[in-house]
């Protein structure tokens, strides 16, 4: 990474990052516990959510739910910026307690509806925004009221266009990789293998792998575990003792359970409960 400034203030995460010569082998499928705006500025990359492919062009905004399985893909060495935000689904309450502008990211399937084009925001000019949250000579407070004002502007543009497609009975394409994810996650928490999750789609082993991997960035088992342990770890964040919270979420074996989480988030279970 060629250039990186982020802030971190409570509820609230920017940042604005460039890759000079950007290798795709750097990006990973990640999970967020927060939603997340992605503004794509500069590059030849596409986005996959949940088994669905997003191609980029500069100007699009990419939206994520907590918990939505996403990756940049670089198809090419061409520079690559872009700023995020990441706000928690609190971070909205002070204004909208009925989270009304949240309808964007949490009334559609997973994976759907994601992508949002610069031609469908005739008057935001989101460049300008994001710009103007990393100004120097702001101070702490400052720069949060900022933040959490345009975060606001920002959300109520993305309702407008949600309505808009809403009323226009906007559908995106279901390919086979997305309904591979949609079912994983309708079942996430059942006894699953890769096996039988093959056999469920007529596909062999390694065909099912392959496809999923292209479209989610992950294996098929990594992306079960890592979404099975996020959903854990929020449990135990709203109250849920460890064991619970990994019974609930798919894990019959607490060692094991303990194991993963502490590999994949480099913390004990213990350490995050509230």
């Amino acid at each position: 990474m060629n250039f990186l400034k982020e802030y971190e203030m409570g509820d609230l995460f920017v940042r604005h990052a460039v890759d000079e010569h950007p290798e795709d082998k750097y990006f990973f499928m990640h999970i967020h516990e927060r939603c997340e705006i992605f503004y794509f500025l500069a590059g030849r990359a596409e986005y996959l959510v949940e088994g669905a492919r997003y191609p980029l062009e500069p100007g699009s905004l990419m939206i994520m739910s907590p918990l939505e399985s996403h990756r940049t893909r670089i198809l090419d060495g061409s520079r690559y910026e872009r700023f995020v935000i990441n706000f928690s689904v609190s971070a909205v309450d002070g204004i909208d307690p009925k989270h009304r502008l949240l309808k964007p990211f949490f009334d559609r399937p997973a994976g759907r509806g994601n992508l949002y084009m610069p031609s469908e925001f005739p008057i935001l000019q989101p460049a300008g925004i994001f710009r103007a949250l990393f100004e120097d000579g702001l101070d702490d407070y400052g720069r949060k009221v900022r933040i959490s004002s345009y975060l606001f502007f920002l959300l109520e543009s993305l309702f407008e266009v949600y309505m808009r497609r809403k009323a226009a009975e906007y559908k995106p394409p279901e390919s086979l990789a997305e309904q591979m994810v949609a079912y994983v996650n309708a079942h996430l928490y059942d006894e699953l293998s890769v096996p039988a999750l093959a056999e469920q789609f007529l596909l062999s082993v390694s065909q099912f792998g392959k496809l999923f991997k292209q479209a989610t960035g992950a294996a098929p088992w990594e992306y079960i575990t890592a979404k099975r342990l996020s959903a854990a770890r929020e449990k135990m964040r709203a109250g849920a003792k460890a064991l619970s919270a990994a019974q609930s979420c798919g894990f019959g074996d607490y060692s094991a359970f303990y194991r993963a989480y502490v590999k994949y988030f480099g913390s004990s279970p213990q350490s995050d409960i509230l």
